[in-house]
């Protein structure tokens, strides 16, 4: 039987969260083992920052690095940097031209980046054209994503099905795929948002590459809640900085929330950030000793982008092939 093909990416900080290791990246390394997946370093949609410091080149391979680092196999996945295929630019363009403005308009990021920001790119306005592209451009079945992705698919769905009703079966159309717990780690200091690595405050963010010193103020300044007498007990809406430390707690040990619950009951919730502080420090110290290990050779990291562009490549020139006979392109 064919194996169904994952797609995914991230963009190339070069520093990765605790957060994207849970929601995602764990995930990639369970789904290699079952599924054709394909990695992309999304280094196209971090043009979006505007920022004219990004070193792009370094930062590839240091996100390159830390996916091996935390067990994604070349040897098993196509690994490979987007814009290294260009026809994700070219689909991006031509799913354009069977995308409402509207649709844009009412995705939630960019009306955050709106408001936040008076001289939005247009970059962010057609930034989910660009990561349908990426996605229907190698026959995806499923794509792993947090929850605050899920309507970014759902847009990737209706320009697939609307290009299929006018043109035939061209596209296959993609899955999401989400944990139900941990898919949406949250913010240290601010736990009604979600944890971010680009966050201007580092004390919201446990980073992949943290020392001991730094994951031990954190976790110990972690918000909770101040209740008058306090109990270990999972509730998002009324607890959300402790059901947060319990789900990057669940997403590290494997252990669910009730054993974690059962665990924790009766103790005080310092008991829980020092026991926390103790498997991150310990998970994080292998990540870390992979991670430099595989950074320092560079030749190593290259020819791995080489190889896995050049597989992503064949199949993106068949999809495009397709398309171009459908619209006689020529």
């Amino acid at each position: 039987m064919k194996k169904k093909i994952v797609f995914s990416g991230i963009q190339p900080s070069g520093n990765l969260t605790i957060g994207n290791y849970i929601g995602v990246i764990k995930q990639w390394v369970k789904m290699q083992e079952i599924y054709n997946c394909i990695f992309c370093i999304v280094d196209l949609h971090s043009l979006t920052q505007c920022n004219n410091k990004l070193k792009l080149d370094k930062t590839i391979l240091d996100t390159l690095a830390l996916y091996l680092a935390c067990g994604i196999n070349p040897n098993k996945s196509i690994i490979f940097v987007q814009s290294h295929v260009s026809e994700h630019t070219k689909l991006s363009w031509i799913l354009s031209c069977y995308t409402y403005y509207g649709e844009l308009n009412r995705m939630t990021q960019f009306k955050n980046n709106k408001i936040k920001n008076k001289n939005i790119n247009s970059g962010i306005l057609f930034y989910p054209i660009l990561m349908s592209s990426d996605i229907l451009l190698y026959n995806t079945n499923y794509v792993p994503i947090g929850e605050d992705q899920k309507q970014h698919i759902e847009l990737c769905r209706n320009i697939a099905n609307r290009f299929n009703k006018i043109f035939g079966n061209i596209f296959n159309i993609p899955k999401p795929c989400i944990l139900k717990n941990g898919s949406r780690i949250l913010s240290l200091q601010e736990p009604y948002k979600k944890m971010s690595k680009s966050d201007n405050n580092s004390n919201n963010v446990i980073y992949l590459l943290d020392n001991k010193i730094d994951i031990f103020k954190k976790i110990k300044f972690a918000k909770t809640d101040s209740e008058k007498n306090p109990k270990i007990k999972y509730d998002i809406i009324k607890k959300p900085g402790l059901s947060n430390l319990l789900n990057i707690f669940s997403g590290i040990t494997g252990k669910t929330i009730k054993q974690l619950e059962k665990e924790f009951y009766g103790k005080l919730y310092i008991d829980l950030k020092y026991k926390i502080i103790k498997i991150l420090s310990i998970f994080l110290e292998r990540i870390q000793k992979n991670y430099y290990n595989i950074r320092k050779n560079e030749d190593f990291l290259k020819n791995i982008i080489f190889e896995g562009s050049k597989k992503a490549n064949k199949i993106a020139k068949k999809t495009i092939s397709k398309i171009n006979s459908k619209l006689k392109l020529y």
